[in-house]
């Protein structure tokens, strides 16, 4: 497991644009499976959006066509470009890293508060 640092997060208006980064914090990072996950005051944990070493995205269902996965490989930064921002996007976001989706890291959290 390796540290992960997420930056990106802080307080938008609804229909804001955010963009969130994570980048390993040392160590061998060997994984195949990136991505995000959020987890909103008084619900689970939901995974936003997954990125594979062969470019295999997926979305979740709220958040398609509105949000972007996308990395840089040369840098190991992981983005996540959050367009068309609701209150419900509201939460702690989550970097994760892992094999086969198997995302034994996980970053601290940084918080995006998405105002009306």
């Amino acid at each position: 497991q390796v540290p992960l640092v997420e930056s990106g997060g802080g307080l938008v208006q609804a229909g804001g644009s955010l963009r969130l980064s994570c980048v390993p914090s040392g160590g061998v990072f060997t994984v195949n499976s990136r991505g995000w996950y959020r987890q909103a005051p008084g619900k689970e944990r939901e995974m936003v959006a997954t990125i594979t070493e062969d470019g295999s995205i997926n979305y979740a269902d709220s958040v398609k066509g509105r949000f972007t996965i996308s990395r840089d490989n040369a840098k190991k930064l992981l983005y996540l470009q959050m367009n068309s921002l609701k209150r419900e996007d509201t939460a702690v976001y989550y970097c994760v890293s892992g094999v086969r989706y198997l995302f034994g890291s996980w970053g601290q959290g940084t918080q995006v508060t998405v105002s009306s």
